[in-house]
């Protein structure tokens, strides 16, 4: 194979073969394509797109370019929740629970936040003595004990995928519907569960802006994992509003088990009923009315909560955290954000208000950052609600004070007023596959 014939044939439209594929990645991941070949190759994607069958071959073999978790002991139950990215999005704390609780098998592996979005492995980090990272056999132990582990990814899953997001992201061509489905599906793939819910957000504080296009994105993803065996399905979300109202890592948790208490955000908890309701629906086998059902009946019984704290102890958290979540505390420095003038909030850029939270010191603006658990903010109103001068909109919390006046700046500006009453928007824009 020559890597120039490639190049060559994607430029005009061609369909790449499956060996094709499968040896280009082989080679690459070895170290035998230049990155310039390459570079011009995911160019030449970027314009001429791939076909379904292109794209789901391209995902298989980025899956299996590295290590792979087999997680075949535990049947067709086993299932996983990824969310492509937002702010305030803590959901992965409230379903794994739910459906742990309800039957089903959570056995997944999380990331961590960069830029204006949150991690999940940070904000279980959050607890002490939490471990992200577990070897094979104890991962495997404590699902069978639980149904539930969630740990850091391993820096052996998918390398292929590493290796050319690094090229994409110098190269212009991150914004590729198929270079996008699959490196997102080539590590839910490797990563070995049977069922596969993607979480997939639109607006402004998400990767895809508009529903539209996040529905292309979640089309494309549910094609790729049934393609490969995987019972899939996509719910498409709104991120141009942060979910929930805390953004930050403690309180973030802090959220998540007002919610498995039976209190905490309607909108926060509608998401959550139903991504868990889907997961259900996939792992046992049941409608997704009767996912929903036993999603409400395992949330509003206490069962999710117990399950909660069963998994943060099991996981070597501390577990008086998760029955008193008071006990993580404050920031040192707060400051609330005051209403300079009276009308109903007509929008908010969610991605500014990610931004805001990271200078707090609730993320990372690069991959070495050190997080600060207690920093972010508290929404108080969101779009629709109405406010008077002088109410409080937001509070800012952090450990370093002179991050105040800049957050506080971004917050600002990422507010439109409206004399006029807003509408709420939607939460959920559809569900794909299933």
């Amino acid at each position: 194979m020559r890597m120039y014939d490639i190049i060559e044939k994607k430029k005009r439209g061609g369909e790449l073969s499956e060996g094709e594929i499968r040896e280009l990645i082989s080679l690459f991941t070895k170290g035998d394509i230049p990155d310039y070949q390459m570079s011009a190759l995911l160019m030449a994607i970027y314009f001429k797109g791939m076909t379904e069958k292109e794209t789901s071959i391209l995902t298989d073999a980025m899956a299996n370019s590295g290590d792979t978790v087999d997680l075949s002991a535990f049947g067709s139950g086993t299932v996983d929740k990824h969310s492509t990215g937002g702010v305030g999005d803590k959901t992965t704390l409230i379903v794994a629970p739910i459906v742990a609780a309800a039957g089903g098998i959570v056995a997944k592996m999380s990331g961590r936040g960069l830029g204006h979005t949150g991690g999940t492995v940070d904000k279980l980090e959050s607890f002490p003595g939490f471990r992200t990272s577990l070897s094979a056999d104890e991962f495997v132990s404590q699902v069978k004990r639980c149904n539930i582990a969630v740990i850091g990814q391993s820096a052996d899953l998918a390398p292929a995928d590493k290796l050319l997001y690094a090229l994409r992201d110098v190269t212009a061509t991150v914004d590729s519907i198929p270079l996008i489905a699959s490196s997102i599906m080539s590590k839910k793939l490797a990563a070995g569960t049977r069922s596969i819910v993607l979480d997939v957000k639109c607006g402004s504080g998400a990767f895809m802006n508009t529903p539209e296009a996040a529905r292309e994105l979640a089309s494309a993803m549910v094609s790729i994992g049934k393609s490969r065996g995987r019972n899939t399905a996509a719910v498409i979300t709104n991120m141009d509003i942060p979910l929930g109202h805390a953004i930050g890592n403690a309180l973030e948790v802090k959220e998540a088990i007002e919610v498995l208490k039976g209190k905490g955000p309607d909108d926060l908890r509608e998401v959550c009923l139903t991504l868990s309701s889907v997961m259900l629906s996939l792992s046992l086998g049941i409608s997704e009315s009767e996912g929903m059902a036993l999603a409400k009946d395992t949330l509003e019984s206490g069962r999710a909560h117990l399950k909660f704290s069963e998994w943060i102890r099991e996981q070597g958290g501390d577990e008086s955290y998760a029955l008193s979540p008071e006990k993580f505390g404050e920031a040192k420095y707060k400051l609330p954000l005051i209403a300079k003038s009276g009308g109903y909030i007509a929008s908010t850029n969610a991605e500014k208000i990610g931004l805001a939270a990271a200078k707090l010191g609730a993320g990372r603006e690069t991959k070495d950052s050190v997080i600060d658990p207690r920093a972010g903010i508290i929404l108080h109103k969101k779009p629709g609600d109405m406010v008077s001068r002088g109410d409080v909109i937001a509070t800012l919390y952090t450990e370093k004070q002179h991050t105040l006046a800049e957050a506080e700046a971004m917050l600002y500006e990422s507010l439109v007023m409206s004399d006029s009453p807003i509408e709420k928007q939607k939460l959920i824009f559809g569900i794909i596959g299933g």
